[in-house]
């Protein structure tokens, strides 16, 4: 079995919100999984969209592999550096702060032999 990856690295968003969209698209037929990705209503499944695509283009480099029937075989989304605190006004004068996250998104397609 071969396989193909495409990764995005240090991806503006939460992690969180990327496993919800990455849930959605793991282990299925490369087509479908395009699919879902067009019409998902979500700001992470523009960015898995483009992975996913630039993975089926990484395997259609190689002449043996047959595009129609690649798969999504591995799925993740990994934390990545948080970019720095910032602060916003919290109770009594206090300053609370919030955390502005990134992630990295790693996608393998491939065929089953």
């Amino acid at each position: 079995m071969k396989e193909f990856v495409a990764k995005h690295r240090y991806a503006r968003m939460t992690p969180r919100k990327g496993r919800y969209v990455m849930n959605q698209v793991r282990g299925l037929p490369v087509n479908q999984a395009l699919d879902i990705l067009q019409h998902t209503h979500r700001r992470a499944a523009h960015f898995i969209r483009k992975v996913l695509a630039s993975a089926v283009a990484n395997a259609s480099q190689d002449p043996e592999v047959k595009v129609n029937r690649l798969k999504v075989t591995r799925a993740f989304v990994d934390d990545g550096p948080t970019l720095r605190f910032r602060w916003r006004p919290g109770p009594q004068g206090r300053a609370m702060p919030f955390r502005k996250r990134t992630c990295h998104l790693t996608i393998y397609v491939g065929t089953e032999e």
